[in-house]
């Protein structure tokens, strides 16, 4: 019998909370269509402020206080951190504004864009070395963008401003992970963020399109839903940025994008021509190429762990 190593053990358990963070962040813009016709500034604030109320419930809980006042001494990570805070703000405004918009596709694109994104991220900034299968993926997911950006007629802007906005945030999170746990992070980047948005929600009170209690009972409590929903997949998505390599954190990113494409284009019937199918399936051979040579490395991996072990 070979010896059993707990090696994979971080690897594992970080795909599992990367996978579930991705598919619930996939289901998304189901949730936010529950919400009109609040506009996207206001579920942005409304996702900030019940945030950073959660957190706080999730810290006194888990006794997680004093961990978060030793990282509060840090003026270095604390500030990181508001810059992380700064990107998720970038990318929930516009992945907001697009699902409002019945742009939904084309955020599907910024998410399927966003994987070659961090796994570069991963090569250029943590100096991460790419296997050989691992470049032709990412060279097939960039034609497939290109395919795509050419058939919008018009400079994607929604899509890489997801991309971009969102791979920086992973680095960011990859960068501090072993200083900062999950909770906390979040509570730290909330915070950056909430007095702005509570500036926001009170001018758009004093505007009179404040929408909270004047819809319907089902969008109040959604609204009022937005800090768990907004949360808990932020706190999956960190807990993965701890345990993996860039380049595997990039790959579980493809469940995000899957679901939503499917939500756009048969359930929201946005248009469809075929040079989009063309992009999107080529998105999805790059995809195939890459789970087939994270399963054969990993298989290749635990092999030579456990010949080491014997």
């Amino acid at each position: 019998m070979p010896k059993e190593t707990t090696a994979d053990a971080p690897i594992g358990r970080g795909l599992v909370y990367g996978i579930s963070a991705y598919t619930l962040w996939g289901v998304l813009p189901l949730f936010f269509l529950l919400l009109r016709p609040a506009t996207a500034v206001e579920i942005v604030a409304w996702r900030i402020v019940l945030s950073l109320i959660f957190c706080a419930l999730l810290l006194t809980v888990t006794r997680g206080w004093p961990a978060l006042v030793r990282i509060l001494r840090d003026r270095r990570t604390v500030l990181i951190m508001g810059g992380a805070g700064a990107l998720i703000l970038v990318n929930w405004l516009v992945y907001v504004y697009a699902t409002l918009s019945d742009h939904v596709v084309e955020a599907a694109l910024g998410y399927f864009t966003n994987p070659i994104v961090t796994v570069l991220l991963g090569v250029f900034v943590l100096r991460e070395r790419l296997r050989a299968l691992q470049w032709v993926a990412i060279g097939v997911s960039a034609v497939a963008v290109l395919v795509l950006a050419i058939n919008y007629g018009e400079f994607p802007f929604i899509a890489l401003a997801l991309a971009f906005s969102f791979g920086c945030y992973g680095l960011i999170k990859k960068q501090v992970g072993g200083r900062v746990d999950a909770v906390s992070g979040l509570t730290i980047e909330t915070a950056w963020l909430t007095v702005p948005a509570s500036i926001a929600l009170v001018v758009l009170a004093g505007s009179g399109v404040l929408t909270i209690g004047t819809v319907s009972p089902l969008q109040t409590v959604a609204i009022l839903f937005a800090g768990v929903v907004t949360a808990v997949p932020l706190l999956l998505f960190a807990a993965a940025a701890r345990r993996l390599p860039l380049t595997h954190l990039g790959l579980t990113q493809y469940f995000a994008p899957l679901l939503q494409f499917l939500i756009g284009v048969f359930v929201l019937q946005e248009d469809m021509p075929p040079a989009r199918w063309l992009g999107f399936g080529l998105v999805w051979v790059a995809l195939v190429l890459l789970t087939w040579d994270m399963f054969r490395s990993g298989r290749a991996g635990r092999a030579n762990l456990v010949v080491a072990g014997e």
